[in-house]
C-alpha cells in the first residue's frame, strides 16, 4: 500500500571497501575503490539522517540496481530474496541505534565481470550510491572458474610474480616475470583490453553480456594481446630489432600495459611475452591461469598433423611446417558447459600469432584432455594445438623431377619436458603427461591415430631406405669447438650410393634462421640488504665481461613487485673492456611490506638478455 511504504533519508553510502576486500581476496588491488568477486555477498551502509525512523523489511519501498555495459544487465529487489542462487539479490539490516543501514548485495555466479554502477531507487527516486568492479571467483563453488585448492588459487590467481621457462629440453632455463597484475592502473588498462575488442565496438551490449563466460573472455584475451587484426597489445618481432625494445628486455608486463594503455601497441614480443601478458590479464580478471612452454614444439602450417621438412637438392628447406625449440603459451582454469564436464578443467589458449582462428590471430581455448586424447572435434583450435605437442615429423628431399622421398622422420621428437612453475615454489613442473600419453606407448600411438581419423587425413609415405642419426656432443659450450657424429643406416638388401652433405646455421627458437651466433651467459650476482618499506635501499650489480673485446651500450635494469612502483629502473654503463666487470648501482624505495623479488637484467650490443641464474633474488620488505 503505497501510504504505507517507508522512505529513507540518507547522509552518505559508505562502500564498506576494507572489509569487503579482505573477504573477497581483492586486498592487493588497493583500498581506493570496491573490487568485488562475483557469486560472494558484499556489504554496503548507509549512514542514515537522524529521524528516519524503525526499520521494516515488509514496508521498505525501494531497490537496488546494478549496470555494466550501456544496458541494465540486472535488477535486484532487496526484500524479495530469490530462492535460485543464480540471481542477483540483497538484504539489510537496520542497527539498534538507527543511525545505519547495512545492506548486503549478493551478486550472481553467473554475472557478466566488469566495472558496474549502483544506485538506490524510492519508488522512482533514483540516488547513485557508487561503483565497483565485478571479477570472476576462482572461490565460488557456483563460480565457473572456481578451484577447489586454496594452494592452487593463491598460485593461479594471486601470486604476482613467476617463471617463464626458455631454452630447449637439454638445457630449460627458468626466466622470473613480473606479472603485477595487482599493480595500480593494471585492472582499468585490463579492462580496457576487453573495450578494445571489435566484438566491442561492433554490439557492445551483446559484447558486455558475454563477458559472463570465461571460455568467451580468454578468447578476446588471445585475440587482444597480439595487434594483428586490433590495436592489440603487442606487436611480434622475431627479426632483427632496429626500433622499440628488444623482447628479451622485458622483465615484466606492468610496463608494457602501461605502454599500451597510453600510445597502443607496444614493439615488441615473442612468444613468452606474448604468454605472460595473457596470463598478468587473466589473473588480474580473477581466472587462474599459468605460463606454459612446450619443447619441440610443431607449427603444422597445412592442419594433417605432421611436420613435413621438405627439402631441395642443395639442402636448403622449401616447406612452410617447422618445430620451435620452444613455445609459450598459458592454460586457463574453467568449466566447459559447452562440450561437457569431462572436459572442464585447464584449457589450453595461446595470444602469439601463428594461424588465424575464425578469421582472426587467436587460438583456443582447447581443452587439455581432449587435447589428450586426440578429441580433435572439439573447440577451439584442438587440432592446431595438439599437432604442436604431438605431431609426427618427416624429412623430405625434393629432387629435381619434383619427386619427393622420405629420407629420415621421427615420432617423438615434437612436444617435450612441457613445463610451469610448480605450486608454491620456483621449481620447473614437468605436466607432459597432461598433455599426452608417454611418448611412444601404445596409448600415445592409438590417440594419435584417432586424432588422424578425427581430422579425416591418413598418413603418408613409406618408411625410408635410408636412416641417418646425428649425435651432438654432450659438453657443447657457446664459443668453443664441439664434435658432431653421424651414423648412416642402409635397410635396403643391396648397396647404396649416396650424397651426405654437413650445413650448419644459427637457428631461432621459433625455427626461424640468421646467420651470426649470439653469445648468452648466466653469471649476474646480486647482494641485497634489509630493505625497509619508503626507504631507499641500494642494489650493487656486477657481471663479468668474458668475451675478448669490449662490449658497448651496457646498461643493468631492476625490477620488482612492491619494490620499484611497478616499473623497471635503468642504468646505463656506457662500455665495459674486455675481462672486466660491469658494475652499476641502483637505488629504489620499497612500496609495500612483505616478501618479493627482485628481478636483474643485463642488455649490451653484444649480450643480450642476461639474468640471474634460476630465480630472482627473494627480498623480504619489513
Amino acid at each position: 500500500i503505497e501510504e504505507d511504504l517507508i522512505f529513507f533519508d540518507f547522509v552518505r553510502c559508505d562502500l564498506d571497501i576494507k572489509s569487503n576486500s579482505s573477504s573477497h581476496h581483492t586486498e592487493l588491488y588497493g583500498e581506493e575503490r570496491l573490487i568485488v568477486r562475483r557469486g560472494q555477498p558484499f556489504n554496503i551502509i548507509l549512514h542514515l539522517k537522524p529521524g528516519s525512523g524503525e526499520f521494516k523489511p515488509e514496508a521498505a519501498g525501494f531497490t537496488f540496481t546494478v549496470e555494466t555495459g550501456t544496458l541494465p544487465v540486472c535488477k535486484a529487489c532487496m526484500f524479495m530474496r530469490s530462492t535460485v542462487d543464480t540471481e542477483w539479490s540483497a538484504s539489510a539490516t537496520h542497527d539498534p541505534s538507527g543511525n545505519t543501514l547495512s545492506v548486503s548485495i549478493s551478486s550472481s555466479p553467473n554475472a557478466p565481470i566488469g566495472r558496474y554502477s549502483l544506485t538506490l531507487d524510492q519508488e522512482g527516486q533514483t540516488t547513485s550510491l557508487g561503483e565497483f568492479i565485478l571479477l570472476f571467483n576462482a572461490w565460488c563453488p557456483s563460480d565457473a572458474v572456481y578451484m577447489k585448492s586454496n594452494t592452487k588459487k593463491q598460485e593461479y590467481v594471486l601470486a604476482q610474480h613467476g617463471q617463464v621457462y626458455r631454452g630447449t629440453h637439454k638445457r630449460i632455463k627458468g626466466l622470473c616475470w613480473n606479472f603485477g597484475q595487482f599493480d595500480p592502473s593494471i585492472l582499468d588498462i585490463c579492462l580496457t583490453i576487453l573495450d578494445a575488442n571489435p566484438k566491442f565496438a561492433a554490439d557492445a551490449d551483446k559484447d558486455c553480456s558475454a563477458r559472463r563466460n570465461p571460455i568467451y573472455v580468454t578468447r578476446v584475451i588471445s585475440a587482444m594481446i597480439n595487434s594483428n587484426d586490433d590495436r592489440g597489445v603487442l606487436v611480434g618481432n622475431w627479426g632483427e630489432v632496429t626500433d622499440g625494445v628488444h623482447p628479451g628486455r622485458w622483465m615484466g608486463s606492468g610496463d608494457i600495459l602501461r605502454q599500451w594503455a597510453e600510445s597502443g601497441p607496444v614493439r615488441y614480443g615473442q612468444c613468452w611475452v606474448f604468454a605472460a601478458v595473457a596470463c598478468t590479464v587473466s589473473r588480474a580478471l580473477g581466472i587462474p591461469c599459468r605460463v606454459v612452454t612446450n619443447f619441440g614444439s610443431a607449427h603444422d602450417t597445412d592442419a594433417n598433423l605432421i611436420i613435413e621438412n621438405v627439402y631441395n637438392v642443395d639442402g636448403e628447406k622449401i616447406s612452410r611446417d617447422s618445430v620451435w625449440n620452444f613455445h609459450v603459451w598459458v592454460d586457463s582454469w574453467m568449466t566447459r558447459p559447452d562440450l561437457g564436464s569431462e572436459f572442464d578443467g585447464w584449457q589450453t589458449s595461446d595470444p602469439t600469432p601463428q594461424e588465424r582462428s575464425d578469421g582472426v590471430f587467436c587460438c583456443g581455448p582447447a581443452p587439455l584432455k581432449a587435447i589428450r586424447e586426440g578429441e580433435l572435434t572439439k573447440k577451439y583450435d584442438t587440432p592446431f594445438i595438439f599437432a604442436e605437442v604431438n605431431a609426427d615429423v618427416v624429412d623430405l628431399v625434393q629432387r629435381s623431377s619434383g619427386e619427393t622421398v622420405k629420407f629420415a622422420g621421427s615420432t617423438t621428437s615434437v612436444g617435450r619436458s612441457i613445463s610451469t612453475k610448480a605450486v608454491g615454489s620456483d621449481e620447473r613442473w614437468d605436466i607432459t603427461h597432461q598433455y599426452k600419453y608417454p611418448e611412444g606407448s601404445k596409448e600415445e600411438r592409438k590417440v594419435f591415430e584417432k586424432a588422424q581419423h578425427n581430422n579425416k587425413l591418413q598418413q603418408q609415405g613409406e618408411e625410408p631406405s635410408l636412416r641417418l642419426k646425428i649425435k651432438l656432443a654432450d659438453n657443447m659450450i657457446v664459443g668453443k669447438d664441439f664434435e658432431v657424429s653421424a651414423v648412416l643406416t642402409n635397410n635396403c638388401t643391396v648397396a647404396k650410393t649416396c650424397t651426405l652433405m654437413f650445413m650448419a646455421r644459427a637457428v631461432g627458437y621459433n625455427a626461424t634462421r640468421g646467420q651470426g651466433i649470439e653469445f648468452v651467459t648466466d653469471i649476474v650476482e646480486v647482494l641485497v640488504g634489509e630493505l625497509k618499506v619508503k626507504r631507499s635501499v641500494t642494489a650493487q650489480l656486477t657481471l663479468l665481461n668474458t668475451l675478448p673485446e669490449r662490449l658497448r651500450d651496457c646498461s643493468f635494469t631492476i625490477e620488482g613487485v612492491g619494490l620499484t612502483d611497478g616499473k623497471p629502473i635503468t642504468e646505463n654503463i656506457g662500455t665495459v673492456e674486455a675481462k672486466q666487470e660491469a658494475k652499476a648501482s641502483i637505488s629504489f624505495i620499497p612500496t609495500s611490506v612483505g616478501s618479493s623479488k627482485l628481478l636483474v637484467n643485463f642488455d649490451s650490443d653484444k649480450l643480450k638478455n642476461i639474468r640471474k641464474r634460476g630465480r630472482g633474488p627473494e627480498v623480504v620488505v619489513v
